[in-house]
């Protein structure tokens, strides 16, 4: 059944279309550069910023047969978008030869590289005969019957040499790839090399992602490149990451791989000047540096050493001169300067020190000497004024499934307990505390061949200090330098609590404190 509608006609004419009015896109400080349109006609007021941007002569262009013909789909399409919308093959395409390689760039994404740009500009200033084809090609005069009479444009070809050792061809073709899209994932076992190329590019977009990998990802196996990477590019934020990561893990990481072998001298001597340099006491950091030492002299080493064989080397040396005395080619006595012997305090380790080779015999008066004239006093470290650089520290690590932990430590007949209590899952507490070697849950062994004070209260000047390694930061938290009478009775037996909210695991504490005179 076929229905008609009254006064309803048959066909219905669609209403006519008006073309919409141009406009100018703006850009820069000028607001002229090109119009949306496909082609722009006499157009003239924009040629000139159109050319400086493609690098062209503005008079090469004014030569063009008549300026209705002017048009610039092309120049568009270079300037615009991803790479996907560049110019097809033939038009704007580079040829780079480098590596023994040839890569063909897209204008738009050379003049991303400092290094490239410098080259290209070069090349058109002395070839000006492929600068006007150049321009020929941008600005096609002529009809199209006649341009496929014209022979065909050779590319503009650029050679770059690169004589760093650490630009390989998989990272370089890795870095060119950069300059079409920033989406690539970068691993940290390319990126030493990836990073390497675009400083021989001069991509700072390519150059900074990588320095932010590398600050993520730092470990014992690639925190020695890394550091060595940052020094030879003079990148300073890496090279400074890399010492703030060492300064917290030289001990309780890196000195128990193999990977300690390749960290640099000046690398490790920076970290042990260091006031922020976490130790678990003054003796564990002379093992990690005697095993530093080892494995300097001893590089064929593949395995980590025992700590029984390190001593035993250091020990075979003839009685009559020690290492440091016969060591005139490495210069490791300046490391050693670093170190505060005088807080190596247990008998055991003592012991070890005065049979082990190692040292000068007037060092290891000083250190007697120290001990001696310490106990006489009471305890009081008259050798010991600087906080920052002479102080006795001790370490604990405290991670996040800890609800509470201790260490507890003697030195010169008084005992302490360093404490760390997490208040919630973001919020801890550390202090330390004087105890009674008759307190119930003493161990024993910590006063076995120790001395006991009899004094009442103990005059100590400390400072407690927390660190934790949160996206890509270090985040430092601090007491001030604090002088206390510690006694037996509370509230005076117990230190000022260091309260931090942090998410980092594990938190690195260091309990640093001096006996001064009383």
């Amino acid at each position: 059944m076929h229905v008609r509608l009254r006064n309803q006609p048959f066909s219905l004419l669609s209403p006519k279309k008006h073309r919409a009015r141009p406009e100018r896109r703006m850009a820069g400080s000028t607001n002229r550069w090109r119009l949306p349109s496909e082609p722009f006609s006499r157009d003239l007021l924009a040629l000139s910023q159109m050319c400086k941007a493609m690098c062209l002569d503005v008079d090469d262009a004014l030569q063009a047969p008549a300026p209705d013909r002017l048009c610039t789909p092309r120049i568009q399409t270079k300037c615009r978008g991803p790479w996907k919308k560049a110019v097809p093959a033939g038009d704007g395409v580079v040829t780079l030869q480098c590596l023994g390689f040839q890569w063909e760039l897209h204008l738009p994404q050379l003049f991303q590289s400092e290094t490239l740009t410098k080259l290209y500009v070069s090349a058109l200033s002395e070839a000006p005969a492929s600068h006007v084809s150049h321009l020929a090609r941008l600005l096609p005069g002529p009809p199209p019957r006649k341009a496929r009479e014209r022979p065909a444009m050779k590319r503009l070809t650029i050679s770059l040499r690169i004589n760093d050792p650490m630009v390989t061809k998989i990272a370089f073709a890795t870095a060119l790839k950069n300059l079409y899209t920033s989406q690539m994932d970068l691993s940290l076992d390319e990126v030493l090399g990836v990073l390497a190329s675009a400083h021989a590019l001069q991509f700072n977009n390519l150059f900074q992602r990588c320095v932010a990998i590398m600050v993520q990802g730092l470990s014992p196996s690639n925190v020695a490149n890394f550091y060595q990477a940052g020094c030879k590019y003079k990148e300073e934020p890496l090279s400074a990451s890399c010492e703030q990561w060492m300064e917290m893990n030289l001990v309780p990481e890196v000195g128990r791989q193999i990977h300690l072998q390749k960290i640099p001298k000046e690398l490790l001597l920076k970290v042990l000047q260091s006031p922020r340099l976490f130790v678990f006491s003054e003796f564990h950091l002379l093992k990690t540096l005697l095993l530093w030492v080892y494995l300097q002299v001893t590089p064929r080493l593949l395995v980590l050493p025992t700590h029984e064989a390190v001593m035993t080397f250091f020990s075979s040396f003839p009685k009559k001169t020690c290492f440091l005395d016969q060591d005139m080619e490495h210069g490791f006595t300046e490391l050693f300067c670093c170190l505060r012997l005088h807080g190596i305090i247990r008998g055991q380790d003592l012991d070890v020190l005065r049979h082990l080779n190692f040292f000068p015999e007037s060092w290891l008066i000083r250190v007697t000497a120290n001990h001696y004239h310490a106990m006489e006093c009471g305890g009081d470290m008259a050798f010991a004024k600087d906080l920052n650089h002479q102080a006795v520290r001790f370490g604990l690590l405290f991670y996040k499934e800890y609800t509470s932990y201790s260490e507890m430590i003697a030195i010169y007949g008084f005992f302490f307990s360093m404490r760390g209590i997490r208040n919630s899952s973001t919020s801890y507490s550390f202090y330390m505390q004087r105890i009674r070697p008759t307190d119930v849950g003493f161990p024993s062994e910590v006063c076995e061949h120790s001395l006991v004070s009899l004094q009442p209260q103990r005059l100590v000047r400390y400072e407690i200090r927390a660190h934790a390694w949160v996206d890509g930061q270090w985040q430092d938290f601090g007491t001030k330098p604090i002088m206390q009478k510690f006694q037996f009775v509370r509230p005076t037996c117990k230190s000022q609590v260091l309260q931090i909210q942090t998410v980092g695991s594990p938190i690195y504490v260091i309990f640093s404190f001096i006996f001064p005179a009383s």
